[in-house]
């Protein structure tokens, strides 16, 4: 059989006709090739050519859009901005502008609840390895149904395996960028292995963090621990649970707070273990490799944070930026 060549015409209308039923959960894109927003998913495309996609050059970071409102917008937004600078990509609009682009995606897309993901690439120009050949720096802005996860993880918990999934080196870690290689293979050995995500382990034996969510532990006498920044992705949402756990130190519920070296062993021992990030919020983790943390069961403390982030996403206002919703 031949291949095809198609004009302008068939092409869009093959562009169409290939949407995926989940492209129905794309609500809104903007795209700064465009110079605007656009809703219909078989246009939602990037250009082959553009270096996040052949090279991976390129950061993102994502908000969530609940009740109307972008929860830490501009948390999310100042480390998108220290990503970019770390990847050495130079804005294409300044900082105010790029954040009113997203509130505008999000407005566009007539949704109150979602996720809001935005990029920032080197930009198209060719399929060199140099970004100097690119005609410019790209900003994408997509508005979509939320990652759900199972109901199951909050009232049964979450199994992880120790990955045997090399980390990134420190630096890389630390950079929100588009290379997520190494986190899809710790999630897909975690699954062949009978587990729902795996732990990354650090050059030194120590406690990193999970695919794409913090890692953090309840020692046995209530001591609220997480690894050291320097290695791992500094989560938005767990630095807002270590914000929050100081109303738990001063109730009692916890005895104090503790970031630092974590041994396997050590967390293996806590007695409780949750994973934390913007998606999945917070979960508790009751097997490690097939031994249980704790009482095998979900523990008070990991409730109680889960507790403090649905209140926070309802009361915080400094943790909130309105969505301007055309009338």
């Amino acid at each position: 059989m031949k291949t095809p060549v198609f004009n302008s015409e068939e092409a869009m209308a093959q562009l169409r006709r290939s949407t995926h039923p989940g492209s129905a959960h794309f609500y809104a894109m903007y795209s700064s090739l465009f110079g605007g927003i656009i809703t219909d998913p078989a246009l939602m495309v990037l250009p082959l050519d553009d270096h996040m996609v052949h090279r991976g050059h390129g950061v993102f970071d994502t908000a969530t859009l609940v009740n109307g409102m972008l929860y830490q917008l501009d948390q999310h937004l100042e480390r998108f901005l220290r990503s970019a600078k770390m990847a050495r990509i130079s804005l294409p609009f300044p900082a105010e502008r790029l954040r009113q682009i997203i509130l505008d995606t999000a407005a566009a897309s007539g949704r109150r609840d979602g996720s809001v993901r935005y990029w920032l690439s080197a930009g198209p120009g060719g399929f060199g390895l140099s970004s100097a050949e690119c005609v410019g720096s790209s900003f994408y802005v997509m508005v979509f149904r939320q990652e759900g996860y199972p109901e199951s993880f909050y009232t049964r918990g979450v199994k992880v395996i120790t990955s045997t999934v090399p980390i990134k080196p420190p630096f890389f870690a630390r950079v929100k960028s588009t290379n997520y290689l190494p986190n899809v293979l710790v999630l897909l050995e975690a699954k062949e292995r009978g587990a729902d995500n795996g732990i990354f382990i650090d050059d030194r034996g120590m406690v990193a963090e999970s695919s794409n969510m913090n890692v953090a532990f309840v020692s046995r006498d209530r001591v609220f621990r997480h690894p050291q920044f320097g290695a791992v992705l500094s989560g938005v949402t767990v630095q807002r649970m270590l914000r929050l756990a100081e109303g738990l130190v001063k109730e009692g519920a916890l005895t104090k707070i503790e970031i630092g070296d974590i041994t396997v062993a050590e967390g293996k021992a806590a007695a409780e273990m949750m994973l934390v990030g913007s998606s999945i919020k917070v979960a508790p983790v009751v097997e490690w490799d097939h031994q249980p943390i704790g009482d095998g069961k979900p523990g008070p403390i990991a409730r109680k944070f889960l507790d403090l982030w649905h209140e926070d996403i309802r009361r915080a206002t400094d943790q909130l930026v309105r969505v301007a919703y055309p009338e």
